[in-house]
């Protein structure tokens, strides 16, 4: 099936302000609160959301399969689990509704009022019922530098890295979109030089810049999904901040790994950008040596030329970007990771996520953590506003955004933006 929604000289009757991450290519799908109280799912172009579950009752849909809520629901997971048939004839449908010589709805001022929404009038939801939550750890840059810090320089990979994609089961019930503030962590921490561990407030709070596909149903219990059949079971991407409390973890993570330094909180962008519009940023990711056993052996690029950056926006509204860098750097993809999570049978849902793990490129402005780019802390970063960091402050609002740009097109993924507020008193009575 064509995709004719990614035609780069598709332009819509709807406004879309130059640079917007949301042209009528994009056509990305998520969950919003009405101006009437109304969850619904829908899609957005520029700076208008679109009421999927009002079009479908107008019978805009009507020449697609599909049942009569699908889309009046408060989550996307129904829609997935149709699968990537259905996912594009919504998209390529939509795209032909809101293309700019298209008067079906151009010209009903009536149905306008009922699906049109200005993004002011709509407040986001988390865009689907995340039942598992896998972590994975897949950029070189990133597990080398952490390898440096807190081992052997020389052998800063552990042995097992360049043979799979490393990766963790997380907490979903922690899963937030964008919007959402998060409080600082407690936890035992072991200070430096100390025999005994102390409890407290984490002092080392850090994002991590990450990306996130969402899954369909995908297999039986039992049976594996192959590499070349992975991106079948792919909805879309989004951008995901992955925060982490670092005392915490340190002391924590032997011999099990990350656990409430990992599961106070985890952010997400609202809006579900398909791999069908993100088709034309194909690249191939980085050479892997030594060669993957078979079942992870790709063919063809199977990744995706993805600008990101984080800023740091303190307390006063200064804004200062501290990273740069590009999903393109991942050293393992998706379709291996999906692969390898499921060469033991391991069953995937509709609505499982999967993270990428810290995104960091080749250079110091590149690298995806503040860890990273303080150096476990032994530098400063200097914020707009005069003021240092090392790690993340209370009231500083970590912002992270992505877009893809080729051939005067643009596909981005809006922005994750998340406020760090300060502990708990536990002692307050």
């Amino acid at each position: 099936m064509p995709l004719k929604a990614n035609d780069p000289s598709l332009s819509s009757w709807l406004a879309v302000p130059e640079n917007s991450d949301f042209p009528i290519q994009n056509i990305p799908f998520g969950v919003f609160l009405t101006r009437d109280d109304v969850i619904t799912i829908g899609t957005r172009i520029g700076d208008h959301a679109i009421d999927l579950g009002a079009l479908h009752q107008l019978g805009y849909f009507s020449e697609i399969p599909l049942t009569d809520d699908i889309f009046l629901q408060d989550t996307l997971n129904d829609f997935i689990s149709d699968g990537k048939k259905t996912w594009r004839l919504v998209r390529n449908r939509i795209s032909q509704l809101f293309e700019k010589n298209n008067q079906e709805l151009q010209k009903n001022k009536d149905h306008q009022k009922i699906v049109l929404f200005t993004m002011d009038e709509i407040e986001m939801q988390l865009p689907v019922q995340i039942g598992d939550y896998t972590d994975f750890y897949s950029s070189k840059e990133h597990a080398t530098n952490v390898g440096k810090m807190f081992r052997d320089p020389e052998n800063a990979l552990l042995p097992n890295w360049l043979h799979l994609p490393v990766g963790y089961h997380g907490r979903s019930s922690t899963i937030i979109p964008s919007g959402t503030p998060v409080r600082r962590p407690h936890g035992q921490t072991l200070p430096k030089g100390a025999e005994n561990p102390v409890f407290g407030p984490s002092r080392l709070v850090d994002f991590e810049l990450e990306m996130a596909f969402i899954t369909t149903d995908a297999n039986a219990l039992g049976e594996p999904i192959s590499v070349d059949e992975a991106e079948e079971y792919i909805f879309g991407m989004v951008l995901f901040n992955d925060w982490s409390a670092r005392d915490l973890q340190k002391w924590e993570y032997v011999p099990l790994g990350p656990f409430l330094a990992k599961n106070f909180a985890s952010s997400i962008s609202p809006w579900i950008v398909t791999l069908d519009a993100l088709e034309p940023f194909r690249v191939a990711s980085p050479k892997q040596d030594p060669e993957p056993l078979p079942y992870l052996k790709q063919k063809g690029s199977k990744s995706f030329d993805i600008h990101l950056a984080v800023d740091i926006k303190t307390e006063d509204g200064s804004v200062t970007t501290v990273c740069n860098t590009n999903f393109k750097y991942m050293y393992w993809t998706m379709s291996q990771q999906l692969a390898h999570h499921t060469i033991n049978g391991c069953k995937i849902n509709s609505g499982d996520m999967m993270g990428s793990g810290t995104i960091s490129g080749p250079t110091p402005d590149s690298y995806g953590s503040m860890l990273e780019l303080s150096w476990q802390g032994t530098k400063e970063i200097t914020l707009k506003n005069g003021t240092t960091r090392k790690f993340i402050g209370d009231n500083d609002t970590v912002i992270m955004k992505g877009h893809c740009a080729k051939n005067g097109v643009r596909i981005g993924f809006g922005e994750v933006s998340t406020k760090i507020l300060p502990a708990v008193n536990l002692n307050k009575k």
